[in-house]
């Protein structure tokens, strides 16, 4: 699985609390980053839960 974020990130950081592992906040770019190419299997529920509950529709997965 592989998840991505647009640049319609809001910068709210909820990615980034639910998975920290995973999502970073750029400073610089004000918005989250994936940390990974392929999110490993142990994290998948929570990055869907994430791409979910991300206000913006930011996160994308890809199977």
């Amino acid at each position: 699985m592989k998840a991505t974020i647009s640049k319609s990130c809001m910068g709210d950081r909820n990615c980034n609390k639910l998975c920290p592992e995973v999502f970073e906040y750029n400073e610089d770019q004000l918005l989250s980053i994936v940390k990974f190419d392929e999110i490993p299997k142990h994290l998948e529920a929570v990055v869907r839960r994430a791409a979910a509950e991300c206000g913006a529709d930011a996160i994308t997965i890809e199977e």
